[in-house]
């Protein structure tokens, strides 16, 4: 049996992305590893969602754990990488809608990933 071996994307995080992924419990940042890592083969984790608010190509992971819920905002649209564009604990109590600061900044990131793949 011929197995092709799938080269994973390169992972470019951006502004404090990973560092803020660090702080998050060790169940979520091995949930969260997990399905990143899923991405970077080319695979689509159950637990990756489509952005609405921002553009075609940006999807978030979302991890419960103790009452919280985790995210992970990332893009495989742009070039050959995957760009970890944000990652934090969603604290709004009301509905599940992602609060507009983390949208804006979401946005900010997309664009400045496109800059960094331009510049490439």
């Amino acid at each position: 049996m011929d197995e092709k071996i799938k080269t994973p994307r390169n992972v470019r995080w951006i502004g404090d992305a990973k560092e803020r992924l660090q702080t998050f419990p060790e169940p979520v940042r091995k949930d969260i590893g997990h399905a990143l890592y899923r991405v970077q083969i080319g695979e689509a984790p159950p637990s990756a969602k489509p952005m609405r608010d921002i553009e075609s190509g940006v999807f978030e992971i979302v991890d419960n754990y103790n009452t919280d819920t985790y995210r992970s905002v990332y893009t495989v649209k742009i070039g050959r990488s995957m760009y970890v564009l944000h990652c934090f604990q969603k604290k709004s109590k009301r509905g599940i809608r992602t609060p507009k600061k983390d949208i804006d900044l979401i946005k900010r990131r997309l664009r400045q990933a496109k800059e960094m793949e331009r510049d490439l």
